[in-house]
């Protein structure tokens, strides 16, 4: 089976603001003013739960498709913390990543707590950013 490439581009623009590019789609990363940003658009940690949060939502809509349950509507937030003294260079004790994700879904369905719960199983058994946030994936970086 053939697989599906995905590829994304980002620019350093002003500021840190970022121009992301992916298909025909431009998006903005910033920091807050607070971070010496202009707030143009979300971080990168907010756009990962951004991705985790969609891709969720988005697997949910098409388990519920696949199996005929009237899903009238899926509320999905992502929260975490993390330790930002690594990230700004202060310490290396630890990691630079979360050291939590909580992923909280409200499912409006004719469904049981129970199958809720076992819907939200599976769809993070089927969720390709959830795999590889809770994975090991390679990463190579190379400069051009």
């Amino acid at each position: 089976m053939p697989l599906k490439n995905v590829a994304v581009e980002a620019s350093i623009k002003d500021g840190f603001t970022i121009e992301t590019k992916a298909r025909s789609h431009t998006l903005y990363i910033d920091q807050p003013e607070a971070g010496g940003g202009k707030d143009a658009g979300p971080t990168p940690l907010e756009y990962l739960f951004f991705s985790l949060a969609g891709c969720i939502a988005t697997i949910g809509k098409i388990m519920a498709k696949q199996r005929g349950i009237d899903l009238r509507g899926m509320d999905v937030k992502v929260e975490g913390n993390l330790d930002t003294a690594i990230l700004m260079g202060k310490s290396n004790d630890g990691r630079p990543g979360f050291r939590d994700i909580k992923v909280i879904a409200k499912i409006d369905a004719d469904m049981t707590r129970e199958e809720k719960e076992k819907f939200l199983e599976e769809i993070d058994e089927r969720c390709p950013i959830s795999d590889n946030v809770k994975n090991t994936t390679p990463c190579t970086f190379e400069v051009e």
